[in-house]
């Protein structure tokens, strides 16, 4: 069993930054694939970035390609999400997510575990 819990949302202006942690519970943390999703108000859950046990793997949605970037510290449970050059399309619920695999996907089916959310908002 793995809990997540997100932190570090909150109200930025476009063209910012902001970096979102996301906190894992259980001692295998190393041997699950991360993920990031977000949800904008009235729109489906989407695919942001994923990052495989280790980190050395990663792979991103086209609209934050080259803007956002995805990492993992595995002695302290935590993955990250650093967002950068912020719009106001960027503006969503982001969620992080646990797969029970070396490198996960896109597709939410992949994911086991999933956090609360965290609310990030970006004004122009």
């Amino acid at each position: 069993q793995v809990q997540l819990v997100e932190s570090g949302g909150g109200l930025a202006q476009a063209g910012g930054s902001l970096r979102l942690s996301c906190a894992a519970s259980g001692r295998t943390f190393s041997r699950y694939s991360m993920g990031w999703f977000r949800q904008a108000p009235g729109k489906a859950r989407e695919f942001v970035a994923a990052i495989s046990w280790s980190g050395p793997r990663s792979s991103y949605a086209d609209s934050v390609k080259g803007r956002f970037t995805i990492s993992r510290d595995n002695s302290k449970n935590t993955v990250y999400l650093q967002m950068n050059s912020l719009k106001p399309e960027d503006t969503a619920v982001y969620y992080c997510a646990a797969a029970n695999t070396y490198l996960s996907g896109s597709y939410q089916s992949d994911y086991d575990y999933w956090g609360q959310g965290t609310q990030v908002t970006v004004s122009s």
